[in-house]
């Protein structure tokens, strides 16, 4: 027997319990795992206070991702005892996902766990860190390299911002961060950012093109953001976007993409081959400092998440939020 956070819906409400569930509740997947470590995004923050339409299904177990050792597989990719990481994939949404002390996945969602990473390490890192790994490889694949000029990313504290600042300054390239919250400031130029842009100046409506000033650019929030940014950006500029937290309309013109050869690149981390997804994971285990890892996070236990979603959603935390599910 384990616990688990369960989502479900008592009178078109939803509502969240700590239960005490066997292995039998669990999905019928491929992969059993003894969960170390969870963590929860704002997308679980939605889920888990019923303030947006996430869940697709209840009951339902949130937790975006998850770090634990194999205790069952029917799969022969992965063996009994083996460390393994899971990502995205819709869990908390249309899968189970990683708030439960046990859990039950696919084989195709599962990496190892890279060779002397630990699991709380991974689960810092997470989903988020992931995508920004991605958005990094994305900006070097299209030609964007430390000596261009600046990068900047919006949303920058949020987890993948937060990650995409750090690894960035730690590759050599000059970040300019764009945050909603000014008391982030000192938390981003600490993560190696050095400029700070407030999310006010950036959201007024710009002109088709305007003086260019990024050579690259990580975006995590679409809409108006997303819409300055682009047309901001340098000739030959590439831009890896990889949320909507602002909405998924884009009101811009094809002016930054033709007469600047804008590329824009689109990063998800769900739909991502196993290869590209390991070799991210083997990047950021040999390519951001151990030390920022304790930056970019705080550890709560599992009766502490319905209050963390909350403040979540409310914009009242930042970086990432790891759930310790030993305790």
């Amino acid at each position: 027997m384990f616990k688990a956070l369960v989502l479900d819906q008592v009178d078109g409400k939803t509502v969240s319990e700590i239960k005490t569930l066997n292995v039998s509740d669990l999905p019928n997947e491929d992969v059993l795992i003894e969960v170390d470590y969870s963590s929860i995004n704002f997308k679980d923050g939605l889920a888990i206070t019923g303030s947006g339409k996430i869940v697709h299904k209840f009951p339902m177990v949130p937790g975006i991702d998850l770090v634990g050792t194999v205790l069952a597989s029917e799969s022969s990719q992965f063996s009994v005892g083996e460390k393994v990481i899971m990502t995205g994939w819709s869990v908390g949404e249309r899968f189970w996902g990683g708030l439960s002390q046990q859990a039950r996945m696919k084989a195709e969602w599962l990496v190892p766990l890279p060779e002397g990473m630990a699991p709380k390490t991974a689960m810092a890192i997470g989903t988020a860190g992931l995508t920004a790994m991605l958005c990094v490889m994305a900006l070097e694949e299209g030609g964007v390299t430390p000596d261009k000029g600046t990068v900047v990313v919006s949303g920058a504290a949020g987890g993948v911002g937060s990650v995409a600042v750090a690894l960035l300054a730690r590759l050599g390239y000059e970040v300019a961060a764009i945050t909603g919250r000014e008391e982030t400031a000192p938390y981003l130029k600490e993560l190696g950012a050095k400029h700070i842009l407030t999310r006010e100046e950036m959201s007024e409506s710009p002109r088709p093109l305007e003086k260019q000033r990024w050579s690259g650019a990580i975006d995590t929030v679409g809409d108006v953001i997303l819409s300055r940014i682009l047309a901001e950006m340098d000739y030959s500029g590439t831009v890896a976007a990889c949320g909507l937290a602002g909405g998924y309309k884009l009101p811009t013109t094809v002016m930054p993409f033709i007469l600047r050869n804008v590329r824009l690149q689109g990063v998800d981390s769900v739909m991502c081959p196993y290869e590209r997804r390991s070799q991210a994971w083997q990047r950021l285990q040999n390519e951001l400092p151990e030390q920022l890892i304790g930056e970019i996070g705080q550890v709560i236990s599992l009766e502490e998440v319905p209050e963390y979603a909350d403040k979540i959603i409310k914009g009242q935390v930042q970086g990432r939020t790891i759930v310790d599910l030993k305790k």
